[in-house]
């Protein structure tokens, strides 16, 4: 692979790692308004899914960006990335105090993200600078 190639398959894969790295923080530190946003959209469970929600978004950031289980963690972010589109970005129904035109353009942001997702997902193996990518050389 070449170096520009290398250089902005990385950069994509970490920029990816970003997207759900730094929103899985601010959930951290925004619990309360990130659980009340969630009731607003009807969810139940609300603090175990936020938990859920978080840990994942976390965990699954770092490893995006550290090249670690690229293909199962891109496929588990395109699967959370349709639930959230359908559960918290339903642009179709009418909240109170919530900006329809907004949730539309965060609901095909996330259909842009969950593309991205698919094709790093389907081709892990090009991953360089990745924990993966070593790991395979040394079981080779």
């Amino acid at each position: 692979m070449n170096r520009l190639k290398q250089a902005v398959s990385v950069t994509g894969r970490c920029l990816l790692g970003l997207y759900f790295l730094i929103p899985g923080i601010t959930k951290v530190t925004g619990f309360g308004a990130n659980a009340a946003y969630m009731e607003k959209h009807g969810m139940v469970f609300v603090p175990f899914f936020l938990i859920v929600t978080l840990i994942l978004q976390i965990g699954g950031g770092l490893f995006l960006i550290a090249g670690y289980k690229v293909r199962i963690t891109a496929l588990m972010f395109a699967l959370m990335t349709v639930a959230i589109n359908i559960v918290m970005h339903d642009f179709w129904n009418v909240y109170e105090g919530l900006n329809q035109a907004h949730e539309t353009q965060n609901f095909v942001k996330n259909l842009a993200i969950m593309a991205g997702l698919l094709v790093l997902g389907t081709h892990p193996g090009d991953s360089p600078l990745s924990v993966d990518q070593r790991l395979r050389r040394h079981s080779a």
